[in-house]
């Protein structure tokens, strides 16, 4: 039996950088033509904190699209609306529905303890590694193998990742990079910088705060752990890609809508107020 993988994974395995995009809208189509939309996608984050996708049946209509695309689809995973304050048990209720759902992995926001961390890691590994339950009809069908297959090998394929967002997070971070099971953490820039007292980024960090994601970076991967990052643009994706992030947003499904109709209607016009507003 070959190992189980999928893009994302094929990535952080070869130490190169992967490429991402944000989803906020609802709905199959709107899932699969933004995934089929590059072939530099090497996943896509579906949003059910701040996007408007539901975690049941949302999470599961969109993740079944994008495997819909065949093998070298972007690696589908879920960022759940539940926060690491609620990572004490009562958040594994919706890991559990995302990976049944069929998600390549899991995000889960505003993680700030070793304890906290250390839940969301249980909570999405089958046992001995975990407490995830098995018994779900349809997850094996988004990874295009049998169900024994996949029990066989989800522990090693399912990515688990947090947020490091708040002062706690920050403060806590070797703690919660020492947790077995964490594949890594992703920077949310916004929360962040909001948390250490600054305005959010527009488009880039406070100085300051640049401090404090560089050395996030730095100590993750002194941990042997991955560590990603939210841009709003290629440009934004290509410096954090440089600097050794391993995975990077390059924005989202909503933004890029609005950011082309704005342009081109601006072009049509013969005006020059086109203009990429602030937020996601």
């Amino acid at each position: 039996m070959s190992p189980l993988t999928h893009p994302l994974l094929t990535a952080f395995r070869a130490s190169k950088p992967a490429f991402g995009a944000w989803l906020t809208l609802p709905g199959f189509l709107a899932a699969r033509t933004a995934a089929a939309a590059s072939p530099h996608l090497s996943w896509v984050i579906i949003d059910c904190e701040h996007g408007a996708i539901a975690l049941q049946p949302g999470a599961a209509e969109a993740a079944h699209a994008i495997a819909g695309l065949g093998a070298h689809a972007p690696s589908a995973l879920v960022r759940i609306p539940a926060t690491g304050a609620c990572a004490d048990g009562s958040a594994g209720w919706q890991i559990k529905y995302v990976l049944d759902a069929g998600a390549k992995g899991v995000l889960v926001p505003m993680v700030s303890t070793r304890a906290q961390a250390e839940a969301v890691v249980a909570a999405a590994r089958f046992p001995p590694r975990g407490v995830r339950g098995f018994g779900s009809p349809f997850t094996h069908l988004a990874w295009g193998l049998d169900a024994g297959a996949y029990l066989a090998q989800a522990n090693d394929a399912v990515l688990v990742l947090v947020q490091i967002e708040t002062r706690a997070g920050v403060d806590n971070l070797d703690d919660i990079l020492a947790v077995d099971g964490l594949d890594g953490v992703f920077i949310g820039p916004y929360d962040l910088s909001l948390a250490l007292g600054y305005p959010a980024p527009s488009p880039d960090p406070h100085p300051d705060v640049e401090k404090v994601i560089q050395s996030i970076l730095a100590a993750a991967h002194s941990k042997g752990k991955k560590c990603a990052m939210y841009c709003t643009s290629g440009a934004q994706a290509a410096e954090r890609a440089k600097q050794g992030f391993d995975m990077i947003n390059i924005g989202s499904d909503s933004g890029a809508i609005s950011e082309s109709l704005s342009r081109n209607a601006a072009i049509a016009a013969g005006a020059d107020d086109a203009k990429k507003d602030f937020g996601y």
